[in-house]
């Protein structure tokens, strides 16, 4: 008893309940973090595409491809926010062949024009770009924003790369979807949102789109050298969830935050299955597959529905008119 004497002492006993709550919430979240992907490749003279790039995953994804050699265009909305991660990037890994490009929903076909101008091939596509959970607004196309922005301006994009994902084979495209794939439904009456809103709703609609789109994708470019493959990143703190109110008040940060964070993963770690799916030798021949953690997962049985799939690609194409597309049908 002699022993445990001095937590008799109320200041030293609570030290030692903050003690073990703070290592144990480290050990949580080196748990949490998942596997890295730590294969050596060299991506000298490949070419790359990561939408979303200046800030979180994306960010990360670009830093180490370039530290891997790569050439890699930064597609991003806010270029003041590329221009700085670029240079940071640059900065750390001597690269000089990293740019900013401005791509949203508004300037695709443009960043496409200008890409193929500069560059003959695209050896990886990665579609990292997102929001999430925001409130009810458009896209000056009328799409939902959520809709329009994890799905149909990766459609477009996607699309109108094909040409060239082509000419580079083997090349990969990898889109970036969510757990909430499980919790989402495809609503084919109301596929925008124009008779109600919800926006957790939409958000996983968005992110079951993506799953779609990725089989459906890997389907029609079947024996071509081109794959696509979706993945989950994990469970993150990043600018995602910036439209959430929940976690942008005090009581959230004082208290909700501080109890997640052993649970969430850091930005890089988060990058690990994108790099995985992008990268792995291993993957080259894989296509219309789901990752998480740097394993191959199952996807929810609505991510299998080959007919909504089917309806998802024609309404995307219509609704974003690409031009013909001389892939398998």
């Amino acid at each position: 008893m002699g022993f445990f004497s001095f937590l008799k002492s109320r200041p030293i006993f609570w030290l030692s309940v903050t003690g073990t709550t703070v290592g144990a919430a480290c050990a949580i979240k080196d748990l949490m973090q998942g596997g890295k992907f730590t294969k050596e490749t060299d991506e000298t003279n490949k070419v790359f595409i990561v939408t979303g790039s200046n800030n979180g995953i994306g960010k990360e994804t670009v830093r180490e491809l370039a530290k891997r050699g790569a050439t890699v265009y930064m597609a991003c909305r806010v270029m003041k926010k590329c221009e700085e991660a670029r240079e940071e990037i640059v900065l750390e890994t001597k690269n000089k062949y990293v740019y900013c490009r401005e791509c949203d929903l508004d300037s695709i076909r443009n960043f496409v024009a200008a890409f193929k101008r500069e560059q003959k091939t695209l050896n990886i596509l990665i579609n990292n770009a997102g929001v999430m959970r925001c409130p009810r607004s458009l896209t000056k196309d009328g799409f939902e924003m959520q809709l329009g922005v994890n799905h149909m301006g990766h459609y477009l994009l996607t699309t109108l790369l094909l040409d060239l994902l082509k000419n580079s084979t083997p090349s990969r495209i990898v889109n970036l979807s969510s757990l909430a794939h499980t919790r989402g439904e495809i609503n084919t009456g109301d596929l925008n949102s124009e008779k109600s809103y919800d926006e957790g709703k939409a958000y996983s609609q968005s992110k079951l789109a993506n799953v779609l789109f990725t089989r459906e994708l890997a389907r029609r470019l079947a024996g071509t050298g081109v794959t696509a493959n979706a993945l989950h990143p994990g469970v993150l703190d990043t600018e995602l969830f910036r439209h959430m109110s929940f976690f942008s008040n005090f009581f959230a940060e004082l208290f909700v935050k501080p109890l997640l964070w052993p649970f969430v993963k850091t930005a890089a770690n988060g990058a690990q299955t994108s790099l995985y799916a992008a990268l792995d030798p291993d993957l080259e021949l894989v296509s219309g597959e789901y990752f998480s953690d740097g394993q191959p997962k199952e996807v929810a049985p609505a991510g299998t529905d080959t007919q909504t799939a089917k309806w998802l690609w024609a309404v995307s194409e219509k609704w974003t008119n690409p031009p013909p597309i001389d892939v398998k049908k």
